[in-house]
This record gives structure tokens, sequence and C-alpha cells, in this order.
């Protein structure tokens, strides 16, 4: 089974930049057909989809964060990271990461991120 373990930085200032790390253990960022995806929960509101990394490195975002969305990775530490540019207080959530694949989808705890205005 694939665990997934987020570590941020709890509070930020609006402004600047959030990144968020998934560590992987028990499975390959690069295994066949793996897809990692970050998403996050507002407090009072449902998931919300960020993006998504490929098993190839491919990256897709959500057209309302794109602009300010990026997820990159680091396969020798098995981690990959999201980064959300130009934080408000809208982003405040705890942000999740899984990992779908074909035996099912697991999912990391989630880590609390609140934006101070």
């Amino acid at each position: 089974q694939v665990r997934l373990q987020e570590s941020g930085p709890g509070l930020v200032k609006a402004s600047q930049t959030v990144s968020v790390a998934c560590t992987v253990s028990g499975g390959s960022l690069t295994a066949d057909q793996h897809y990692w995806n970050w998403l996050r929960q507002p407090p009072g509101k449902g998931l919300e989809w960020i993006g998504i990394i490929h098993y190839n490195g491919a990256t897709y975002y959500d057209p309302s964060l794109k602009s300010r969305t990026s997820i990159s990775w680091d396969t020798s530490k098995n981690q990959f990271t999201l980064h959300l540019s130009s934080v408000t207080p809208e982003d405040t959530a705890v942000y999740f990461c899984n990992s779908a694949h074909i035996k099912g989808v697991d999912w990391g705890q989630g880590t609390q991120v609140t934006v101070s205005s």
C-alpha cells in the first residue's frame, strides 16, 4: 500500500508563495500508471481538485488556479510538491495529496494551511 504524508508551513501571510510537500513511501512516483494529485478542502466546503502530476512527469491544473499553481517532484526523495503563489485568506484549507492507480486511491492525512491577511 502506498503511504503519503503531507508537510507544509502551517501559517503563511497573504501574497506569499506556499509550498506543500507530499512524501511517498511504499511506491515510486514513476511507477507506471500512477497519478499524483493535490486537493484541498476549505473550511465548511467540499474537496477541490488543484492539480496532478503523472508518473511520466506531465502536469495539469484546475483552470481557476492554473495561473498561481505548479507541481514539481524530486524522484530521488520520492516527493512531490505543490507551489501556490500570491495566496489570499481564501486559500486557507486542509491540503491533501493522493495517489490514483489501478488498485484504487491512497490518501495522505492532510495538512492545514492558514493564510493570514
